[in-house]
């Protein structure tokens, strides 16, 4: 039985989304992967509380910071870098991030730039996407 669908109760203004992001560093997300990655069973985004270009080291040494300290191998499909972000109120305590990537999204949500490291991979700490099928987010400061 798939896991009923997060309902959207409305979306953050700029405004908003701005004086939320004041508090975190970043925001982890973990969704389950497409079938068809099997041995990449979860898709993680990485939200950064940035809008800067970020050197290439600086993404690396973030990237791998971020995959030791949660025990996550196979990372594939790795995509880095700034993209609009808006955030929905749904029935869960905090906002849920959103990465926009249609054109009609982008224009109809109000977004905010962030620096965003997007990618497959697998990880024994994330159950709740990986065998439950749920998606997930925290907050980190």
């Amino acid at each position: 039985m798939k896991p009923e669908a997060l309902k959207t109760l409305r979306y953050l203004s700029v405004e908003e989304i701005q004086k939320h992001l004041k508090n975190f560093e970043y925001i982890t997300m973990a969704t389950p992967a497409p079938d068809s990655f099997k041995d990449t069973p979860i898709h993680f985004t990485l939200f950064l509380n940035t809008a800067d270009a970020l050197p290439e080291d600086i993404q690396k040494a973030i990237f791998s910071k971020f995959l030791d300290d949660n025990s996550i191998r196979v990372p594939i499909e790795v995509m880095s870098q700034i993209m609009p972000v808006g955030f929905s109120q749904t029935s869960y305590e905090t906002f849920m991030p959103l990465l926009l990537v249609k054109e009609e999204d982008i224009k109809n949500i109000p977004n905010v730039p962030m620096f965003v490291i997007d990618f497959l991979a697998d990880s024994d700490n994330f159950s709740e996407a990986k065998q439950k099928g749920l998606t997930g987010w925290s907050y980190n400061c």
